[in-house]
């Protein structure tokens, strides 16, 4: 039997030198003399851990990491091929604590399968969902998603089945489906892993997602900061339609749907989904004015479906497993699992998909094992660079949607950014104001211009200028832009801000007047 290795081709492994590992494998294998296949799989998400190597064995796969070039000889001497004992053995993938904790639905097959083998994506459940779907109706389908509470994982929350079922009910000699991978936020990459490591799953979910609608095509908007993501997904794509995944008769039968990708110039404000509408079309991405919403008059005029890609990698699941199993994890109004993107200052940065429920402290303390430089943690980002800060003080706020709402926060795409407590916020809270400064279509006149006096006004607080006089100044501009920008961009950018300034207050008061000795 040839033994299989796997190393991560995804981005994230990339960046930590997964290439040179490979490459150091694979001429070690020649140097040896010896015959093996190797898989570049995608990630599982421990980016601590990465490079992470694995190897097929008799007794499952092991894995080594993270692995350096300069420990590969040493790997081969200790017997790895066969799960031998090394500095960097882990053991089996799925007993690695990180991920031993993890609930995995949308990501039972990252770093598991080979991104581009149809066989192993099927071997491994995939092509269940979309199988089942093919024997319901279009109806049945959006009941089935709106019976499993999948609420939109790109931010807003919205209830996917009603999205659904709106493009259903209107009336449309062509309907799409869009999939939003402009992924924007800062510490997120749960699209990109999904594109890299497990393309499939997204070909399905939005195969579902037109056979419930009614759609024949789909385009799916990447930024273009994610070629290796492009490129896996163009593959992926050109695959699914050879083998009948798409094409004018999906599996055999007589509904049709195709996509492509088309990639966007990396403006942040194309996440909201009119202005990716725009970008599509080939305009400037500039937000437009609701109604008519998407559902009704969307891309080109037509009836149009746009959701995140997690939310649409989430519907295979559903689609196989059924409503009620999905339904089961998760509280309140949020259900199902998130993909957790932990990032920043952290110890175990990494993705952690979880059931809605544990708490910031939970992820935070216990899956990010703290701050990576050791010091304690001051504050903790949620939601990307549009989302508010929180102190410790509100570490035992459950990851759900309405709870963090209550504490005027956001989960957005579950992004967690971590910082110590050597981070000056009022630093931060001018961050917030110039990134909408700077990404900002310049629409509306409270982003557009409320962002720019945000910084000005903030500057002048950190300079000692009237620092009271300000202070309520840019509480005041946070209000203008929460309650009158056109878009979250600008309706958004007041949680950071606020945030900062109302948990953080000491960062916004004027330096000490330090006394010269005489």
């Amino acid at each position: 039997m040839i033994p299989r290795i796997y190393i991560p081709g995804d981005s994230g492994a990339l960046a930590l030198g997964a290439e040179k590992v490979a490459k150091a494998i694979a001429s070690e294998l020649a140097e040896r003399g010896i015959e093996a296949k190797i898989v570049r799989n995608g990630s599982r998400g421990a980016y601590f851990l990465e490079p992470m190597v694995e190897v097929a064995t008799a007794n499952g796969r092991v894995a080594y990491g993270p692995v350096k070039p300069s420990d590969v000889k040493s790997l081969f001497d200790g017997g790895f091929l066969t799960g031998g004992h090394h500095k960097r053995w882990l053991g089996a993938p799925d007993k690695i604590p990180f991920l031993a904790k993890q609930t995995r639905l949308t990501f039972a097959r990252c770093g598991v399968t080979d991104p581009l083998s149809l066989e192993s994506y099927k071997k491994h459940g995939g092509l269940n969902g979309l199988t089942n779907a093919l024997g319901l109706t279009p109806a049945a389908i959006v009941a089935q998603v709106t019976e499993s509470g999948l609420r939109g994982r790109g931010g807003a929350g919205f209830p996917t089945g009603i999205k659904w079922k709106t493009v259903l009910d209107t009336s449309g000699d062509r309907k799409y489906i869009v999939c939003n991978a402009d992924e924007g936020d800062s510490g997120t990459f749960a699209d990109r892993m999904i594109m890299e490591g497990d393309p499939f799953v997204l070909i399905e979910g939005m195969t579902i997602a037109g056979i419930a609608t009614g759609a024949t095509k789909g385009f799916v908007y990447v930024r273009s900061e994610y070629p290796h993501a492009v490129a896996v997904m163009n593959k992926a794509v050109e695959i699914a339609r050879k083998a009948g995944v798409l094409g004018a008769s999906v599996l055999g039968s007589a509904y049709a749907f195709d996509m492509e990708i088309r990639v966007g110039a990396g403006a942040y404000v194309c996440g909201e989904e009119t202005a990716l509408l725009d970008s599509l079309e080939g305009k400037r991405g500039m937000v437009r004015a609701k109604p008519p919403l998407p559902a009704h008059k969307g891309l080109f005029g037509k009836p149009t479906v746009i959701n995140n890609v997690i939310s649409l990698a989430s519907v295979p699941v559903i689609m196989d497993k059924g409503a009620t199993f999905y339904k089961d994890f998760g509280m309140g109004r949020s259900r199902g699992t998130i993909p957790i993107q932990i990032a920043g200052n952290v110890k175990y940065a990494g993705l952690f998909e979880a059931a809605f429920g544990m708490t910031l402290g939970e992820i935070v303390d216990e899956i990010g094992g703290g701050t990576a430089t050791g010091r304690p943690v001051k504050a903790v980002q949620v939601g990307g660079p549009l989302g508010a800060y929180f102190p410790r003080a509100l570490f035992d706020t459950p990851f759900d949607y309405e709870a963090f709402a209550a504490k005027d926060g956001l989960i957005g795409h579950a992004g967690i950014v971590v910082f110590d407590d050597t981070a000056d916020m009022l630093k931060q809270a001018r961050f917030a104001m110039e990134f909408c400064a700077i990404e900002s279509c310049g629409k509306c006149t409270p982003c557009r211009i409320g962002s720019t006096r945000g910084v000005e006004t903030i500057d002048r607080i950190a300079a000692g200028i009237e620092p009271e006089k300000n202070l309520a100044l840019v509480t005041d501009l946070c209000n203008t832009m929460k309650f009158g920008s056109l878009c979250a961009l600008g309706g958004f950018t007041p949680y950071p801000v606020m945030s900062s300034i109302t948990h953080f207050p000491d960062d916004f008061k004027p330096a000490p007047v330090r006394v010269a000795a005489e």
